[in-house]
């Protein structure tokens, strides 16, 4: 009889299609963590109404922190909201939010994307830029508005790594190349948050919570595009992965 796969929610986005409320999740999302973390991959309806942070810790080895097009609502960091800061998902705020914090003191894993990689850092008192394009000297990492998926993540700028640290380790090399499909940023780091990588203008695209016992790695671009295939997407999902088989083990 086949082991039972390690459980990894994915953390779903409230959306609409044609009108109709839904909570939805990227087949790429989920084929990273079933293909390459070799997990089970288990959406999640990301609203305090249906799930608690506490049910969700009990049922999951593992938690996937998706990307998504609502923003972190500012006054989850102390600023007001402006048009700027885009749409938001306050329901995905309230479970998210607290959920990094519990996994960061239990140990469980977690691999944060885009949002994901903002939410570990708003979970932690940091603050985020409402428009990376609109400060000086930066670029514009928002995702082209046209042409095909693969034309919309191909790899778009270098990702430079603190020498020694987890992501130098991971990766072997001290730069790597991403896509990259945002419009808001790191601004200042939360606590106990590591910035571990930086795009060629400066913008935060890794990092980790120092001190953290589990797997806690976060990134700004979207590595679950192409996963299975491409040489950073890849050890970045497999790492994930061990790191949930070790968590559902030790306390299996």
């Amino acid at each position: 009889m086949p082991a039972v796969r390690p459980v990894v929610g994915i953390i779903g986005n409230m959306n609409f299609i044609n009108d109709y409320p839904v909570h939805a999740g990227g087949l790429s999302n989920s084929a990273a963590v079933a293909e390459v973390a070799q997990c089970l991959p288990l959406l999640i309806p990301s609203d305090p109404r249906f799930v608690s942070v506490d049910e969700l810790l009990e049922v999951c080895d593992g938690f996937l922190l998706t990307g998504g097009r609502p923003n972190v609502h500012p006054e989850e960091y102390g600023e007001a909201a402006t048009e700027a800061h885009g749409a938001f998902d306050r329901s995905r705020d309230a479970i998210t939010l607290p959920l990094v914090r519990a996994c960061v003191e239990l140990g469980q894993p977690f691999l944060g994307i885009c949002r994901g990689f903002q939410e570990v850092n708003v979970a932690f008192g940091g603050t985020l830029h409402p428009e990376i394009r609109d400060l000086p000297g930066r670029m514009n990492h928002r995702m082209p508005p046209d042409g095909t998926l693969e034309e919309k993540f191909a790899l778009r700028h270098a990702v430079r790594f603190a020498e020694g640290s987890p992501f130098h380790h991971l990766f072997g090399a001290e730069e790597v190349m991403t896509n990259t499909l945002h419009g808001q940023g790191v601004k200042t780091p939360g606590q106990r948050i590591e910035i571990a990588g930086w795009a060629p203008d400066g913008t935060p695209e890794a990092l980790y919570v120092r001190d953290a016992p589990g797997f806690t790695l976060s990134v700004q671009w979207h590595p679950e595009w192409n996963a299975a295939n491409d040489p950073v997407s890849r050890p970045l999902f497999e790492a994930f992965g061990d790191a949930a088989r070790a968590f559902a083990a030790g306390r299996a």
